[in-house]
């Protein structure tokens, strides 16, 4: 006996709807997908550093409250004032990204995001901002102790980076300049001004300099096998030696009257 032809299509729209309920829901799980979805590959990607908290909206269009984090088991927080508004603009092969922060953005940054073959690609519009220092001591040690005071400025300029196969690549510049900074273990208010560097190339570099103030910072630096390796020298001016001699032995080892600083 054969089977009725007209069998197996009694089925088809029960199929069908199942089919276009499961894309459905797909579709609508992608387009409003909640933006607290964010914040555990954001904390993943920092090394528990950077922190995305109190999110409102979705992945694609959405604000929350952006927090430095001592790392994994740390106490140490600071959260920027106000909060960070983000706009998610999917293309072909790339994420476009519009992020202001109330505080400290005059204009959003505009980034690109392309995947490459073992690793990411991020571009960046040439942008300023400044930021209030004192957010550096939710990094913990030894910001927590250092309590910086003053304003940070960023400007970028022609900045890619790429991350491939777990090394960095950098193109453009970034610098940083630190104004009228001070610290709650000196009563020399301001302690001095400074400008860090960071400047791309088939090994990117770091320079620290001061442009005024009795606390004097310098070093260079570069990343190698995806690590920051830096030294430098804090010193004080003869007549300021006294008053931030405490700062000193915190910043780096003390070697006479200067501290040697290394990372990495």
């Amino acid at each position: 006996m054969t089977r009725s032809a007209s069998h197996p299509s009694a089925h088809t729209p029960w199929a069908w709807a199942l089919w276009g309920g499961l894309l459905g829901a797909v579709l609508a799980l992608a387009l409003f997908a909640p933006a607290r979805w964010l914040a555990r590959p954001l904390e993943a990607a920092t090394g528990g550093h950077v922190l995305l908290e109190a999110t409102r909206g979705t992945v694609w269009n959405g604000s929350g409250q952006l927090t430095l984090s001592g790392g994994p088991g740390s106490q140490d927080k600071s959260s920027v004032p106000g909060r960070m508004q983000w706009q998610v603009q999917p293309g072909w092969g790339r994420l476009q990204l519009s992020v202001l922060a109330d505080c400290c953005m005059s204009t959003p940054w505009a980034l690109e995001l392309q995947p490459r073959w073992g690793g990411l690609q991020l571009r960046m519009n040439d942008a300023q901002s400044q930021w209030p220092a004192q957010l550096l001591a939710g990094l913990g040690t030894p910001w927590n102790t250092i309590r910086a005071e003053g304003l940070i400025a960023m400007s970028s300029q022609a900045l890619t980076a790429q991350w491939i196969f777990g090394r960095l690549a950098l193109q453009g510049q970034l610098e940083l300049k630190a104004q009228d900074m001070a610290s709650r273990l000196s009563t020399l208010r301001p302690m001095g001004s400074y400008r860090c560097v960071v400047q791309g190339g088939e090994v990117p570099r770091l320079s620290l300099s001061t442009t005024q103030g009795p606390l004097q910072l310098s070093g260079s630096g570069q990343w190698t096998e995806g690590r920051l390796r830096f030294e430098g020298v804090a010193s004080a001016e003869p007549e300021s030696f006294d008053a931030l001699t405490n700062l000193l032995n915190i910043i780096g080892q003390r070697n006479g009257a200067r501290s040697i600083i290394k990372v990495g």
